[in-house]
């Protein structure tokens, strides 16, 4: 019963790992973060805590976005092609366009 018990938990706790590691791959680093965290607050605030949705609500509002932020924005278009918004939104987005 207790060895059932352990792999319950060793299973539940790796899918915990994973999920947190996937949510993690779309969130940027931290000075993307800090760069934007101001703009989210103030353009999408309505949208936290769901990241693609706070994604497409900065790439929405580029336009009005700070300095910092929209640098971001813009060197990971340039950098990936869209990749980083079309994972984050789950659609697909196609380089140099704004949803």
């Amino acid at each position: 019963m207790l060895r059932h018990g352990v792999v319950l938990f060793s299973g539940i706790l790796a899918g915990c790992i994973a999920a947190a590691a996937h949510a993690e791959e779309y969130r940027g680093t931290f000075a993307q973060r800090m760069a934007c965290t101001p703009d989210v607050f103030k353009l999408c605030g309505s949208e936290i805590p769901d990241v693609g949705r706070i994604v497409a609500c900065l790439r929405q509002n580029q336009s009005q976005l700070a300095g910092p932020c929209r640098a971001v924005f813009e060197s990971n278009a340039e950098a990936t092609g869209d990749d980083i918004a079309a994972r984050a939104t789950g659609g697909v987005v196609k380089a140099g366009s704004h949803q």
